[in-house]
């Protein structure tokens, strides 16, 4: 049976990559696996997709969410998982001060964590074609003040994502860590202005989760190990090989006035 395990789908990134994913006749899977806490919103998800679905409503900063995720895996006769989108994260945008305990475990849990064992979980039901996505950030690229925590863990995403390319390269699995700027129809910025909405107000030439899932998709398809898929992300990636962390901190500093 091959699947697609698509985290995060009850909203943003993950319910568009299960939509585009769904309609894409040539990587039609047999089953998505749809992972979230959300368990309506992923019924909803369901009922709206040609792909038969499986639903595991759940949270993935506990072992045992990941844990039984991995025994619905090892309890299937031929699995072959296709696709793997991890999509589940979130951010908090404030100062240092405005973060607590309690919130930063929780995002190291989720962002990294999470992303990192059930990766490591589904790597062995994978073969040549197969595609890993993690979902990463140009926030991922350099530090960013006021967003110091999401853009740290985006860049453990982001640093494993692309070493893990490497050593599955000669099976023939695909591992792309997709790093867009802000993405304007996700329930991300909301969540992530509660503390604090004074940093990045307006976020300016925000893009699109439909925009941002299907150029991921082509990436995967031609097996690109890193995906900017908006050019605010594509210029942050290039100002960031060529510039040291400390101006590009400074220049961010215009983002909070706009």
């Amino acid at each position: 049976m091959n699947i697609a395990i698509i985290t995060g789908a009850s909203s943003g990134l993950g319910r568009e990559y299960a939509r585009q994913l769904d309609l894409a006749m040539e990587n039609r899977a047999d089953e998505f696996w749809l992972v979230a806490r959300r368990q309506e919103k992923l019924e909803a998800l369901a009922d709206e997709l040609i792909t038969p679905c499986r639903i595991f409503a759940c949270d993935l900063t506990t072992n045992e969410a990941v844990n039984a995720l991995h025994g619905a895996m090892a309890a299937e006769h031929d699995l072959e998982i296709r696709w793997l989108i991890c999509a589940a994260g979130f951010g908090r945008i404030g100062g240092y001060d405005e973060l607590t305990p309690g919130t930063a475990a929780q995002m190291i849990n989720l962002n990294c964590c999470a992303a990192v064992t059930l990766t490591q979980a589904a790597i062995p039901f994978m073969s040549a074609g197969s595609h890993i996505l993690e979902i990463a950030s140009c926030a991922g690229f350099q530090p960013v003040p006021y967003l110091g925590l999401y853009a740290a863990t985006k860049s453990l995403v982001l640093s494993y994502s692309r070493s893990l390319a490497y050593e599955l390269a000669p099976q023939g699995i695909s591992v792309t860590a997709v790093c867009p700027y802000w993405i304007r129809d996700t329930e991300f910025v909301g969540r992530a202005q509660q503390s604090h909405g004074r940093y990045f107000r307006h976020l300016p030439l925000a893009t699109t989760a439909a925009s941002v899932v299907s150029r991921s998709l082509a990436s995967a398809r031609l097996g690109r190990t890193t995906c900017t898929p908006d050019a605010l992300s594509l210029l942050d990636r290039i100002l960031a090989a060529l510039l040291p962390d400390w101006l590009i901190m400074k220049a961010s500093r215009l983002l909070h006035l706009l």
